[in-house]
């Protein structure tokens, strides 16, 4: 029996540097968590610099199907400016990350948002505020809202913890649900768009032959 092909999407994670993004991917590979507060920032550094990414397979509505998500994360290398052109070609998705306690992570995040734009442009972005367990909280719902209403181009916002796992779980099943509908709503718009093509080119055809044949008559008869 042949295997059945399941869609994957490439997801980018997008942010400036400390904001979680390797924990983030940490709790996608293996579900664990690093403190790397405690760390010298050598050993901090070392634990994240590269790109890396790794896929997992989510069971979604709707039709109770698998889709495949391939979750690339920076790796510190947007601190040193060599996240190339690649990193963003072909995402799906995009998840725009910022630190809940840190607002200069936050007002970060226009610029990146156009990295996205620009590099992803079709990718579907989702705007994710980490670290929603540390207290006092410096980036407001107030700030959020202002923030989505300047950029109306989100899919979905969420409020997660990479430390407690709050939230991680349920941001990546909507996610992979979104995603899965999109794919849906493609592949049924691809094929209407081949059926509509194929009934013009028919409808085209019938009218040449018709043509042809009148014009057929209409020479004999004189």
């Amino acid at each position: 029996m042949a295997s059945v092909s399941i869609p994957e999407f490439k997801v980018i994670l997008c942010g400036e540097y400390g904001v979680g993004k390797t924990s983030l991917f940490r709790r996608f590979a293996t579900n664990t968590y690093i403190e790397t507060a405690t760390m010298s920032s050598a050993k901090s550094r070392q634990s994240t610099l590269g790109l890396d990414h790794l896929s997992r397979t989510f069971d979604v509505r709707p039709n109770d199907r698998s889709i495949r998500l391939q979750l690339w994360d920076t790796g510190g290398l947007e601190r040193v400016a060599s996240i190339t052109n690649s990193y963003y070609k072909f995402a799906e998705a995009a998840l725009l990350v910022f630190s809940l306690d840190s607002l200069e992570s936050f007002h970060c995040l226009s610029q990146h948002l156009i990295e996205i734009l620009s590099l992803a442009e079709n990718a579907k972005i989702f705007l994710v505020g980490n670290k929603s367990d540390a207290q006092p909280h410096e980036v407001h719902d107030s700030d959020i809202e202002l923030f989505v209403e300047q950029f109306p181009k989100f899919n979905g916002i969420f409020k997660i913890s990479c430390k407690t796992n709050e939230g991680v779980h349920e941001m990546w099943t909507e996610i992979a649900e979104k995603l899965a509908v999109s794919a849906l709503t493609k592949t049924s718009m691809d094929t209407f768009k081949l059926h509509h093509n194929n009934q013009i080119q028919l409808h085209d055809s019938g009218q040449q032959s018709s043509s042809c044949c009148g014009g057929s008559s209409s020479s004999a008869n004189s």
